[in-house]
Order: structure tokens, then sequence, then C-alpha cells
């Protein structure tokens, strides 16, 4: 038998020591408080810059297993891509995401840009994700973070953060924000109106 015991009260006022001593987490809410930027650690491209596209993230593959590299999904495109990334595929949230671009994609190609979604999982994964929510658009499947690390959504090594960035046809980053599902969108609709007027 397991005899379990109280632990003893911990000392007066250091009860909340132990949650104000913790690091912030890693993502939107550090990012914001950065100024944009995660502490000590600069966005790979930022808005504005220009990227050399040669070899630019390496290779990808859609979902169904095509190669493609930045510089391909660019050269395709008429005026641009958008590729938002999510950390996995058929969760609440990623559900969520890929549908509102679904929802809200033909506004976005009529302006001439090119719709992506981006994750570290399979192909499988990612082609149950496709049929299952009746996905126009393809995902990128990036297992080794190679294309993620370099557009700076990649968390933790091999995961990725949930955020959008687009890149215009000469290779210049238009839009680069880690945000939830409908603020990913809203960046991006954002880009499109004020690059009408």
């Amino acid at each position: 038998m397991v005899e379990l015991r109280k632990r003893p009260a911990p000392a007066e006022g250091a009860s909340n020591s132990a949650a104000t001593a913790r690091p912030a987490k890693r993502g939107t809410a550090a990012t914001a408080a950065a100024g944009g930027k995660k502490k000590g650690k600069e966005k790979k491209d930022s808005v504005g810059k220009k990227i050399k596209l040669s070899g630019f993230g390496g290779e990808v593959t859609t979902h169904d297993n095509k190669s493609v590299a930045v510089k391909d999904l660019l050269e395709e495109s008429s005026k641009g891509i958008v590729l938002f990334t999510y950390p996995r595929a058929s969760t609440p949230g990623c559900t969520t995401q890929v549908c509102l671009f679904r929802d809200s994609y033909t506004p976005i190609t009529e302006a001439g840009l090119s719709v992506y979604g981006l994750s570290t999982d399979s192909e499988k994964a990612n082609t149950t994700f496709v049929t299952k929510q009746k996905l126009p658009y393809p995902l990128l499947c990036d297992p080794k973070a190679t294309l993620t690390g370099a557009i700076g959504m990649a968390k933790g090594g091999k995961s990725t953060t949930r955020g959008v960035v687009v890149i215009d046809k000469q290779g210049t980053v238009q839009v680069w924000q880690q945000a939830g599902p409908q603020k990913t969108l809203d960046a991006v609709l954002g880009y499109i109106e004020s690059a009408a007027s």
C-alpha cells in the first residue's frame, strides 16, 4: 500500500516566486513583448528583407510527394506566395487555420498569391488533412524543418510555430507574423488590401 503525504505549505510570499521566476514561453506573447522579435534571437527574414532564393530553405515535398523549393513556388506564382505554418495536422487549432485559408482561397489567389500550408508533418498526415478538410491548396512537408527554420518559424528543433509569411515575386518578405489562426489570415488579407490601394 502506498502512503500519501501532504507536502508542507510553502513559506509566506514564496508561493508566487516560482511562477514569476519562470522564463516567458516562446511564441506570440514573448515575441510581441520583445517588440516583434524573439528575445535574444532575431528573425531570419523580416518584413522588407529580400531573400536570396537560390537554395533558400532547401527542398520540401508537397503532400502528394512532389519536391519543391521556395524559388520554384515563386516562379509558378503570379505575384508571390503565402506560407502559413501550423504545428500539427488534424489538431483543432490547425484545422481552424487550414479551413480559414480554404474559405479565403479565392480572394487570396485572385490577388495573385499562391497559398501553401507548411509543417513538419509527414506526407501521409498532410494528405489525410487535405482530403478530410477538402483543401484547394497544397500542404508542404518539412520533416527536417529546413524551410520552417529558414523563415523563422521553427520551434524547439523540428516543431513549428503557428504563423504566416508572404513573399512577393521578387523574393521580398512582405508579411512575417507569429499568431493564432485568425490573425494569420487577417495579416494576409490586410497585405492584399494595402497592396491594392
